[in-house]
């Protein structure tokens, strides 16, 4: 796995600039352009994710959104607690979807290795 820096960094914006859920953005708004930060963030969609929170509990797994207050939506998720005093670790516990408040995130790691393949350049560019 590979960290990424401060994730925080890395955040934008990916709504459509309405505010509202389904509403469309208005005709006055300038179009979203491909930011380094948001090709960052949507190259990293489905790839796997193991963030650290602040009560000692990681969590493991896909990326699937995060949002303007640094909340992460993770799918497939597994829970790993702390290893106690004598070194034993629990069974990681199965949370399937969970988000996780970005004010509760330490560190976020990303597996490079799973993410999908980029699609191949076109030859009649």
């Amino acid at each position: 796995m590979k960290t990424g820096g401060d994730f925080r960094d890395h955040l934008v914006d990916l709504t459509d600039g309405s505010g509202r859920p389904g509403e469309a953005a208005s005709e006055k708004q300038p179009q979203r352009r491909s930011t380094p930060g948001r090709m960052k963030l949507e190259k990293w969609l489905h790839s796997s994710m193991k963030i650290e929170m602040t009560d000692g509990r990681t969590l493991v797994g896909s990326f699937v959104c995060t949002d303007r207050d640094n909340n992460i939506i993770l799918g497939s998720c597994t829970e790993h607690l702390r290893p106690d005093e004598d070194g034993r670790e629990e069974e990681p516990r199965v949370l399937g979807l969970a988000m996780i408040p970005g004010r509760h995130i330490v560190s976020i790691c990303i597996d490079e290795a799973s993410q999908p393949p980029a699609p191949p350049s076109s030859l009649y560019s």
